[in-house]
């Protein structure tokens, strides 16, 4: 059986490559993909910045559209002067010292504790951490009864120290977080430092915590979102309108018994936004950094 040859190539002409392989179609579809995906995400945050400029009358009327037809600015004074006499300034005022607070003792706490299951050998440290990993699976609900009824014999409801007291052991997610990026810093700079003197306060405090920002500032930033947007334990616990949060005074704003200033609430909305917005802003190289070493072992 005689072979054929297969025709021979014209000199100068180049194989055509199929538009899905060639590098520009490819870079082109991967970025209108990741577009669109991006635009679906922030299409809730926008078209709420968009209402939060629209008249009451056209907020239901126009709902799918992002911009309004006719600026109402109106809304933000209206939202701002709040409900029985209490602005928001108060509830804003509130949120950010629990927040603030609130965090700062969580990780401050998180970061001694995950240096004692990291570098400090004791009796009973596997089972202890074994039990502080089985807290993330304990919901939450399941420790407001309890709860609640230890901090109403002490007398501590409609306070803040409810919630700002349990955060003094830490939370057992950034305990872990912290260990896993602990382990990644050479025992021999604790060794280094106990030659020199310096006993397991002195090595955390000199040696281990300033190497732990990228992840301290990882969990700041987490504990400060959780925490802003709280809304089932103050609920519980505070009942004066002085004290209320930003989502309970949100939540509270809504009257489904009359009439509901949406626009207002949308204004509000916007603006308890602006704060976890400006610390991601400023810290997002922090939390990259953070999130992409701590999984690290040294």
């Amino acid at each position: 059986m005689a072979v054929v040859d297969p025709p021979a190539r014209s000199a100068g002409t180049r194989p055509s490559i199929p538009w899905h392989r060639q590098p520009a179609a490819r870079s082109l579809f991967y970025h209108g993909l990741v577009a669109l995906a991006a635009l679906i995400m922030l299409y809730p945050i926008l078209w709420l910045v968009g209402s939060s400029f629209k008249p009451p009358d056209e907020i239901w009327t126009n709902q799918t559209a992002i911009l309004p037809i006719e600026p109402y600015p109106q809304n933000y004074p209206n939202g701002w002067a709040g409900f029985g006499g209490i602005s928001f300034a108060t509830f804003y005022r509130n949120s950010l010292f629990y927040a603030t607070l609130g965090t700062l003792l969580s990780v401050s706490a998180s970061a001694a504790v995950a240096y004692g299951f990291a570098r400090v050998r004791f009796r009973g440290r596997r089972l202890w951490f074994a039990i502080m990993l089985l807290t993330l699976m304990l919901p939450t609900q399941v420790q407001i009864i309890p709860q609640y009824i230890v901090f109403k014999q002490l007398g501590w409801l409609n306070t803040f120290y409810p919630l700002l007291l349990p955060r003094i052991g830490g939370s057992a997610f950034f305990i872990f977080m912290i260990i896993q990026f602990i382990r990644s810093i050479p025992v021999d700079l604790d060794e280094a430092a106990m030659i020199d003197g310096a006993n397991k306060i002195g090595i955390f405090l000199r040696v281990i915590l300033p190497q732990l920002t990228p992840a301290i500032i990882t969990a700041a930033i987490f504990s400060f979102y959780w925490t802003w947007d709280e809304f089932l334990v103050p609920l519980i616990y505070l009942n004066s309108p002085e004290l209320y949060l930003v989502s309970l005074a949100l939540r509270t704003f809504s009257d489904p018994s009359g009439q509901t200033d949406w626009g207002a609430i949308f204004a509000m909305s916007a603006l308890s936004l602006l704060p976890v917005f400006v610390i991601f802003i400023a810290f997002q190289r922090y939390l990259v950094e953070g999130i992409s070493t701590t999984g690290l072992k040294g």
